[in-house]
């Protein structure tokens, strides 16, 4: 991938610092996305000591100025060939009882943000007739999940995304593809409580969360030329939690 520059949302912690990490190792020029920018700076700083190529970017997915401020940075080096929509957040809860603002700031961070960041790239991919997309949705996309209908819907609704454009893209030699984790070991599933976690692992038969380095294995293989007759699917990476 040492011609490509590829740019990953969500990437100061968890899936998104793993994808970064895989991807620069792989010789991308990484442009590393994220609000906590002290998070970064350490990212950056352990790509570039491994000789790899690596940019933090200050990104707020819910913020039309702030993509546009991120991707006029980034044009600056040239076309963006690998994008890696990762960012996301939970604000759980039944839905009798869910507030639209917790079901709409959900969908704006999860789902828009992600379009709107392929909107940024799709001229440049188109161009130069090749590009690769990867959502980052989740199993419960496909599964479901109770006390999620907003985090389930913005997941579900990548996945239908990722169909869409996988559809309208094929002739450019882009393609788009999800990767649906499981339950994996990030800040995000540290606050399960323990009872919840064990109930989890019931249900996987591999028996354990998965690693964050595991989901960034499955877009790293996705992001590259071996993978480039597969569009429009969905990888599930979930120690067989959904079948």
């Amino acid at each position: 991938m040492t011609d490509r520059i590829a740019f990953v949302t969500g990437a100061s912690q968890g899936i998104g610092r793993a994808c970064a990490l895989e991807l620069a190792r792989s010789g991308a020029h990484v442009f590393a996305a994220a609000r906590q920018q002290d998070k970064l700076a350490s990212l950056v700083d352990e790509i570039r000591a491994e000789g790899g190529r690596c940019d933090a970017v200050a990104l707020d997915v819910t913020s039309g100025e702030s993509i546009d401020a991120a991707f006029e940075t980034v044009k600056q080096a040239g076309v963006v060939s690998i994008l890696v929509n990762n960012a996301g957040i939970t604000h759980d809860g039944l839905a009798v009882r869910m507030s639209l603002d917790n079901w709409q700031k959900v969908l704006d961070t999860n789902l828009t943000g992600g379009f709107v960041c392929i909107q940024k790239v799709l001229q440049g991919m188109m161009k130069q007739r090749w590009g690769r997309i990867i959502n980052v949705a989740s199993v419960v996309g496909l599964s479901g999940n109770a006390g999620q209908a907003n985090y389930v819907s913005s997941k579900a609704g990548l996945i239908g995304l990722t169909k869409a454009l996988a559809l309208e893209l094929g002739s450019r030699n882009i393609t788009v593809n999800a990767v649906a984790p499981g339950f994996i070991e990030t800040p995000m599933t540290d606050i399960l409580p323990e009872n919840v976690r064990e109930q989890t692992l019931t249900r996987i038969p591999l028996r354990r969360l998965g690693r964050p380095e595991e989901i960034a294995k499955a877009v790293g293989f996705l992001a590259g030329d071996d993978a480039s007759y597969i569009t429009g699917q969905v990888l599930s990476v979930n120690g067989g939690m959904h079948m």
